[in-house]
């Protein structure tokens, strides 16, 4: 008897510490009308089937009325029917114990207390079958009423946002306003948020501009919010939105129970530099002495809100003086002045101006916005058109001649060229420079180099790396007299010849400057021998007749009027067809030594050839020639002779004739074809298809030819899944599945590729089809080559779906599992009415898919 009884308390207490549990949310929900709303019921710890049923009810002082039911289509009183059956009110479930309650739009009337309940699936009775949820639904007496704001707005000025917020108050609902900004296509960004609990949320990219006090946010008791702009930028352009919502609190979390979005307006922000134009008074004539007075004038929409910075300078480069924001005035030199005479007017004085303040006077303005009290940005500068000022003096007379003492007779001879000044007066204190210039009948003159006052050269862009080699010398050989010698005269330096003689004179600054220009007349240069020519001439050795054979082209230079010395260079080009560009595959140097120009070219390396086979000839072949080198082959041939012992110097060039490269070449014909032992399997099944590659056509040996191999899975002609592939190295990749089916791929053969599908489901129902990449190997060279890609027929796979199979062994699990259990409680009851001596009898309501206990 003890034991019995100790058996019935430890059946008590397991029967307690596992109980079934209903919950739904806890505390008061605050929802507002109109809006669509969810309550949420879970059940957990319970017996019986995984998937539990619920019972939604609603309390409303003493009068309760069903609503819906997950398993009784009747369940809701006759009031709420319309409503459910045009899904109104509806209930979803999320799992086999988690249903949610949805009213699409919530009604005051809607409020009450909500009850789900759950019917007993388990042995016994023990823990709670339902949970209660009050929920309050007020009216919808949120309104948003925004100003629309300046639409042009100047830059640096504020822009003010206003937005009118009114509500109906409930205890227990909170506000929240927010301000933000849409550009063009880019995504709405909120600038500031206020509320719901008093506090304020700034925007990522407005963080810093609030943290500078440029954003200000005012409030008042009638409902009106204001957010102030100060310092505005062009990037705060865009169309400005205004957003409120209403919060309550859950379970010490905010939740927003609705939300309304105004489009104040939009804010166009003029920039600054639209509007500001500089400019300078017209052109001056002074004579040497004459004082100098200049004015820039400066004009803006807004001209109060910015700092100026204005710069006076000269020839664009040259700064004369500086006047700041603060007024504070830099000058270069004592002899001039400036000052601000009025708003954006600015004047520039210098005393006596003298020849080197000739020029071209321009006024440079710099706008400043203020961001912040302490922080200026530059917000746009402009720079005015400049005007001439004209000093007149008298300049220096001279006159200028050129005269060549030594003339080349040959090519590498050296050619030199003097440049003097004759009859010079009233030259006081002035130094002179020289520029050289070279022109041919079809190009315009080009300067050689040029010499200023403190004798500094400075080389023109094409004759830089010459005179820095120092094969051209500009030297000063008297001081009126200046020397222009090329060390090796070639015949592209035949051509005319001229100088020009200019003048300096010092500033006020101390620096020199250039006052005048005299020019000689030009001077004709020619070798006296006859012009160095070379020809040459193509012919073809070797004919390629197929892919794999050998072609050889022969190019023979034939020179003119050159003398002894000079060396030859070959270059070999290639054009795929008449008018195509070509390119370069190889050359020799001079120096006899061989590269391979293409960088693309660098894998036929071992199969291209370039020698010298005799004084003036070349010989070019290509072994194993394939498909891409067909085309038109020429030779480039230069004669170059050598300077200082290490520098090669081009004399004259030839090119040759094209010579046509071209022969047949035979691809072969790929095909594929499925193979598929059998189109329809039940479900757990494998399922092998096979993709065979045949070669039609010129055989291939099975060395020689890989293949790319792609299997794929299509539910239509726009639905397509690459399954697996497999390179030409045997590698194979999978896509990843969501099923629980997995797929293989492997090469039986080199021509055959077979798919298994292993455990087939529903989804791997479809057409499918495999394609193929082939990749040839030239057996003379030994390069890859990609062919045409080519695709299969496509298949049908169908899956049928057994029913009774699947559903045999879970009805028989079943059964048996029920009937244990059933004689298990049969023999529990017996045992403990015997040792407690009473008769417990429960029953609770039996409905479809519910279990009657008795208890004896």
């Amino acid at each position: 008897m003890e034991k019995l009884l100790a058996l019935a308390i430890l059946s008590f207490t397991v029967g307690f510490s596992w109980s079934r549990r209903v919950s739904v949310p806890s505390g008061t929900l605050v929802r507002v009308e109109g809006q669509a709303l969810s309550l949420r019921c879970e059940v957990s710890d319970f017996e019986g089937p995984e998937e539990q049923d619920f019972d939604w009810k609603a309390t409303r002082g003493a009068q309760t009325v069903n609503i819906i039911s997950t398993w009784e289509p009747s369940f809701p009183e006759q009031a709420l029917r319309g409503r459910v059956l045009s899904g109104d009110i509806s209930v979803h479930r999320l799992g086999g114990s988690v249903v949610e309650l949805r009213i699409r739009e919530a009604r005051v009337t809607d409020s009450a207390t909500y009850t789900c309940s759950t019917p007993s699936t388990d042995a016994t009775m023990r823990g709670n079958y339902d949970s209660d949820v009050q929920l309050r639904v007020i009216p919808n007496t949120l309104s948003l009423a925004p100003q629309v704001p300046v639409n042009l707005v100047t830059e640096g000025r504020s822009i003010r946002l206003h937005c009118n917020v009114s509500q109906n108050f409930t205890d227990g609902i909170y506000l929240s306003v927010t301000w933000s900004i849409k550009k063009g296509e880019v995504l709405q960004e909120d600038l500031l948020t206020f509320g719901p609990d008093m506090g304020v949320t700034v925007g990522s990219s407005f963080s810093r501009r609030y943290a500078e006090d440029e954003m200000h946010l005012h409030l008042d008791s009638e409902g009106s919010y204001s957010l102030m702009l100060s310092g505005a930028v062009p990037a705060d352009q865009g169309m400005y939105v205004c957003t409120a919502r209403q919060w309550t609190r859950e379970q010490g979390d905010w939740k927003k129970i609705q939300e309304k979005t105004a489009v104040m307006g939009d804010v166009t922000v003029i920039p600054t530099a639209k509007s500001l134009t500089v400019q300078v008074l017209d052109n001056t004539i002074l004579a040497q002495g004459d004082p100098l007075n200049l004015t820039c004038l400066v004009s803006a929409d807004d001209l109060a809100v910015l700092g100026l910075e204005v710069t006076w300078l000269i020839n664009a480069t040259q700064i004369l003086t500086h006047f700041g924001r603060d007024g504070v005035v830099t000058k270069t030199s004592n002899v001039l002045s400036m000052s601000q005479v009025g708003e954006g007017d600015f004047t520039l004085e210098i005393q006596r101006v003298e020849l080197s303040d000739m020029g071209l006077y321009s006024c440079r303005v710099g706008a400043w916005v203020q961001h912040s009290k302490a922080n200026w940005y530059q917000a746009a500068e402009k720079t005015s058109t400049p005007i001439q000022v004209l000093v007149t003096l008298k300049d220096p007379t001279f006159t200028v001649t050129l005269d060549s003492p030594r003339i080349a007779q040959y090519p590498g001879d050296p050619t030199e060229l003097v440049c003097q000044v004759r009859n010079i007066s009233h030259l006081r204190g002035e130094r002179l420079g020289v520029s050289w210039f070279y022109s041919s009948s079809t190009n315009e003159p080009l300067a050689i180099a040029s010499m200023d006052a403190n004798g500094a050269l400075m080389p023109g862009e094409k004759y830089q790396s010459s005179i820095e080699a120092g094969l051209i010398v500009v030297s000063r050989v008297e001081p009126i007299a200046f020397k222009l010698r090329l060390l090796h005269t070639t015949n592209v330096d035949a051509g005319e010849y001229a100088c020009s003689i200019t003048t300096w004179t010092t500033t006020h600054q101390g620096t020199w400057r250039k006052s005048s220009d005299h020019r000689s007349r030009t001077l004709k240069v020619s070798l006296p021998s006859k012009s160095p020519g070379l020809s040459v001439v193509a012919r073809t050795v070797r004919q390629a007749i197929s892919s794999g054979s050998t072609f050889e082209m022969s190019c023979q230079a034939r020179p003119k009027n050159l003398k002894e010395g000079v060396a030859l260079s070959v270059l070999i080009s290639m054009q795929e067809g008449v008018g195509s560009p070509s390119h370069k595959l190889a050359s020799i140097s001079p120096d006899l030594v061989f590269k391979v120009e293409d960088q693309h070219e660098h894998s036929k390396q071992d199969s291209l050839s370039l020698v010298k086979t005799g004084r003036e000839e070349f010989l070019f072949r290509i072994r194993g020639v394939q498909a891409t080198d067909r085309g038109f082959y020429s030779c480039e041939v230069v004669a170059w002779i050598m300077q200082n012992g290490s520098n090669w110097v081009e004399v004259v060039k030839g090119d040759s004739n094209k010579i046509q490269l071209t022969f047949e070449h035979k691809r072969p014909i790929f095909d594929l074809s499925i193979n598929v032992f059998t189109t329809s399997v039940l479900p757990w099944e494998t399922v092998k298809m096979e993709c065979i590659v045949s070669v039609l056509g010129t055989p291939t040996n099975t060395e020689d030819v890989a293949y790319e191999i792609r299997w794929y899975q299509s539910w239509g002609s726009d639905t397509v899944t690459l399954l697996a592939s497999m390179d030409r190295w045997g590698v194979v990749k999978k896509s990843p599945r969501n099923d629980s089916s997995d797929c293989s791929l492997e090469r039986l053969r080199a021509e055959m590729f077979v798919l298994n599908i292993h455990g087939t489901q529903e989804s791997d129902a479809g057409e499918y089809f495999c394609t193929a990449s082939p990749w040839m190997r030239s057996t003379t060279t030994g390069v890859w080559s990609r062919e045409l890609d080519v695709t299969s027929k496509r298949v049908f796979l169908h899956v049928k779906f057994a029913f009774w199979d699947s559903m045999k062994f879970p009805l028989l699990y079943g059964a048996c599992a029920s009937l244990f259990v059933g004689l298990f409680s049969l023999i529990l009851g017996l045992i403990c009415a015997q040792c407690c001596l009473r008769d417990t009898t429960h029953s609770p309501r039996s409905r479809v898919k519910l279990m009657d206990l008795e208890i004896d």
